[in-house]
């Protein structure tokens, strides 16, 4: 019995169809995490319809081998056209539904800056092996950061700021050998950072300011090479900077303001690779260290709001560069010194010390 001719056609295109659209499993678990999210203004999931999730769903992107769902992209600050035709930014409620551990193929999970996205991080999603991107910056998620999190051996980019995140740092987060971001900024995290931080041989970026975090910096996280942007701002951290801080390769920010650190200051922050440096509103001790000189270039030099005695450094002239120079309210006296950078500075950078004098302020008294 010879086949219907004009079957096969209708069958083959049927092949060809099934093996480019994605899994069914795919579409139901999206629509399972789509229906725990309520998005009132710009309609982003109305192109959620149809049997193929792999084309035209807003934010999906499908491997294209496998046809699987990799990434999910919905961000709510956008240039999308979709934001500018409606005028506004996005605003989201609901919560992560835990259907979205099912897409286990993902590698980049972006849900970010909508808002009033709530409830926990799915802890499932220490599940999903391929993941590489967990982007939830912007939202109101609370609950705590997976304690298996170190389970995601690729992930490199982990972005939970601006959220309500409470709880310790996990211990098993240094088991992240891949993690190049890190971003905890401005939630509820407390406890220490812990000791073998240094284990992120791969960070670039640590920021964890506008926390409730504790303790000492670890020495450990000095070890980190490829380190170029740290920020421990807003915590409540204790003890001395280390002088391997300044030590360095690449370090270029390092923001300590608004903790409980005393000491004094290491001489090897003046000459290092550091150019944006903001130790304010701790309780430094000491000298400002003379160590300025061709290799000290700073766009930022915040000393403010500290313990400091003694002159400003004559040294300091020395520097390459220096912006935004910050030394009001410690205890500085003497004669300000002249020339660059201070000829273009403003009182205000040197106002509340005991005895500080020259330009910008009152002139100094001839003995």
């Amino acid at each position: 019995m010879k086949p219907n001719v004009t079957v096969l056609p209708l069958l083959l295109l049927l092949l060809i169809t099934t093996a480019t659209c994605c899994p069914p499993s795919d579409r139901r678990a999206l629509l399972a995490f789509k229906s725990a999210l309520h998005e009132p203004y710009l309609g982003i999931f109305n192109s959620w319809t149809g049997t193929d999730c792999c084309h035209n769903w807003y934010g999906i992107s499908c491997d294209s081998i496998t046809h699987r769902v990799a990434d999910i992209n919905l961000r709510g600050e956008s240039e999308d056209p979709i934001f500018e035709r409606a005028h506004r930014t996005g605003y989201m409620t609901g919560r992560i539904s835990p259907a979205i551990c099912d897409l286990t193929r993902l590698s980049a999970v972006t849900i970010a800056d909508w808002k009033g996205i709530s409830g926990d991080i799915p802890k499932c999603i220490t599940r999903l092996p391929f993941l590489r991107t967990l982007d939830l910056i912007g939202n109101q998620i609370s609950g705590t950061i997976p304690t298996d999190i170190g389970r995601l051996r690729r992930l490199a980019v982990l972005n939970v700021a601006d959220n309500r995140i409470s709880g310790t740092i996990p211990k098993s987060l240094t088991n992240l050998s891949s993690l190049m971001h890190l971003d905890l900024r401005n939630n509820l995290i407390s406890g220490l950072i812990p000791s073998d931080f240094g284990r992120l041989t791969m960070l670039s970026r640590a920021l964890l300011s506008g926390n409730r975090i504790t303790g000492r910096i670890p020495e450990s996280l000095t070890q980190i090479y490829r380190l170029a942007d740290l920020d421990l701002s807003g915590n409540q951290l204790y003890g001395t900077i280390s002088p391997s801080l300044g030590r360095m390769a690449v370090l270029a920010t390092l923001n300590l303001d608004g903790n409980k650190i005393s000491g004094e200051i290491p001489l090897t922050l003046m000459t290092s690779s550091v150019m944006n440096l903001n130790l304010s509103r701790n309780f430094l001790q000491g000298k400002i260290p003379e160590g300025f000189g061709p290799r000290s270039y700073f766009t930022v030099l915040d000393l403010s709001y500290n313990n400091l005695k003694g002159p400003i450094p004559s040294s300091i002239s020395g520097a390459s560069f220096i912006g935004h120079l910050d030394l009001s309210h410690n205890h500085l006296c003497g004669k300000i010194p002249v020339g660059s950078p201070f000829d273009h500075l403003e009182a205000a950078s040197f106002m509340f010390n005991d005895c500080l004098c020259g330009k910008p302020l009152r002139a100094c008294l001839r003995n």
